[in-house]
């Protein structure tokens, strides 16, 4: 050999980092000091196995010319300490230090999760590679040291929010590489997930999607990954117990304190989605079932027909409209946000009287302008308040209460009609308060920002469930004395 043909030693890195552009597990073997003594991976001699298989199916991905530019998303639902940001961790360098201008974004459910666990985990596998000296990091960042390159090559560290998608909407590199990573994904909101999502169709790009945590929650998109959306995503559930290097002694104490089929092991240590999550006050086990179950007319003859209004006058938010007659509901009407209380109020009273309604509820926060037009109308529209009082020992509030019957109807074998409102009924979770021991459900922002929507679906149903109500005796061809007056009016006449 010449000693022109002699490579430098960052010339012989460089050409070595290369080779493993479409090999991921080859390169983790080779970037970082497994087994050397006195190091923090002395212990291990590579990856461990679950690791190991999600990089070699990444690598038969890209290898593969046919696969290589359709988007790849793997899925991963585990109990406690299997190595999954160890993983992240070795796959954004692994991405960074094999193509040129490859943009990373990471998240996770909370900001102090991302700060305090999922970058700090970063930088220490970016600091313990072979190759640490080819990016800078920062607390939120990592970028490249190849001047001119800082701002198209790098990783970004993005605390996710309904109101602060732009991260995510903007992520394209068209004929480069993009690496989304959600950590800790059962709580990061849907919304999230639906613009991430844009960044699935750019042209002869190499993307892949990283979707891991514990599966805390058995609704939302996570769930969805391993059920809905299954044919789309590549999942695995991995049982702590099965790792290597996980705690075996205190993962088997949690088996016998409480059983292999709660749901905290379930969750903890078997990487199965729980029957109900941790602090879920309806469980999708219920609303799950309900969807397309169906109730009759005649099964339901004998029972009362209530309305329930979820008005809207801001935002985007629809106001819904819902129908419940016993266990039986349906939606009856959905309309963009309105100030003109007159033609609302209008639609009410027309599902009103084509529904022979024996009662109408209406949420007091924007009703109040819909229950001064129906009380001129002779209508006896009742507003409730979602944070009034309740008579209900167990529940902080009305709106407690009210989710509390629909549970309860659930468990008698209620139907819903969609599940779009399932997974609304099932989405708030709930804390007990302190100075009382009563349960108060997450408000209505942040089952919003969870869902990516407004579950205005969810409380137009249980507002049906806001008092009992008792279907009235009709004599046919007598107009309505009580509840409510027909009237002819017309607001635009």
């Amino acid at each position: 050999m010449t000693e022109a043909a002699i490579l430098s030693p960052e010339e012989q890195l460089v050409e070595d980092i290369a080779g493993f552009t479409y090999d991921p597990l080859g390169y983790a073997h080779y970037a970082f000091p497994w087994g050397e003594e006195g190091g923090e991976l002395a212990h291990a001699s590579g990856p461990r196995q679950w690791q190991a298989e999600a990089f070699q199916e990444i690598g038969e991905h890209l290898q593969n010319p046919a696969t290589r530019y359709q988007p790849l998303m793997l899925a991963r639902a585990s109990g406690h300490g299997i190595g999954k940001s160890a993983f992240i961790s070795m796959l954004i360098k692994w991405g960074m230090d094999t193509c040129e201008d490859c943009k990373v974004v990471v998240t996770a459910n909370t900001e102090n999760q991302l700060r305090t666990k999922t970058w700090p985990e970063i930088i220490k596998w970016s600091n313990l590679a072979i190759t640490k000296d080819w990016f800078s990091t920062t607390a939120t960042a990592m970028y490249s040291n190849d001047p001119g390159h800082d701002k198209r090559w790098r990783a970004d560290a993005i605390p996710w929010s309904e109101h602060n998608t732009e991260a995510f909407a903007g992520l394209h590199n068209e004929r480069k590489r993009i690496i989304v990573i959600f950590d800790e994904a059962s709580n990061i909101a849907d919304l999230v997930w639906e613009v991430a999502e844009g960044a699935l169709t750019d042209e002869d790009t190499e993307i892949v999607w990283v979707a891991f945590g514990n599966p805390t929650r058995n609704t939302g998109r996570f769930r969805e990954c391993f059920r809905k959306y299954r044919h789309r995503w590549k999942c695995k559930q991995i049982d702590s117990r099965t790792v290597e290097g996980t705690n075996k002694e205190q993962l088997q104490k949690w088996v016998e304190d409480y059983g292999e089929d709660s749901d905290f092991v379930k969750v903890r240590v078997r990487g199965i989605f729980p029957d109900a999550s941790e602090n879920q006050f309806i469980p999708s086990g219920l609303t799950g079932p309900a969807v397309g179950r169906v109730i009759t007319e005649a099964q339901v003859a004998h029972a009362a027909t209530v309305i329930g209004v979820d008005p809207s006058h801001q935002g985007k938010d629809p106001a819904v409209i819902y129908l419940r007659k016993g266990l039986h509901c349906r939606k009856l009407g959905e309309y963009p946000r309105t100030t003109d209380d007159v033609w609302f109020a209008k639609v009410i009273a027309d599902f009103e009287d084509l529904h022979q309604a024996d009662a109408v509820f209406i949420d007091y926060g924007y009703g109040t302008g819909l229950k001064s037009v129906g009380d001129n109308w002779g209508r006896a529209w009742t507003l409730i308040q979602f944070g009034g009082g309740t008579s209900d020992p167990e529940m902080a509030n009305k709106r407690g209460e009210m989710y509390k019957s629909a549970r309860d109807a659930l468990k008698l074998g209620a139907q819903l009609d969609s599940q779009d409102l399932a997974d609304e009924l099932s989405a708030p979770e709930y804390k007990v308060r302190l100075k009382d021991s009563r349960k108060i459900l997450q408000d209505k922002e942040e089952v919003k920002e969870l869902l990516g929507r407004s579950p205005n679906n969810a409380d137009a149903y249980v507002l049906t469930y806001a008092f009992p109500v008792v279907k009235r005796q009709r004599i046919p061809g007598q107009r309505e004395q009580q509840g409510k007056a027909i009237t002819e009016y017309d607001p635009y006449a």
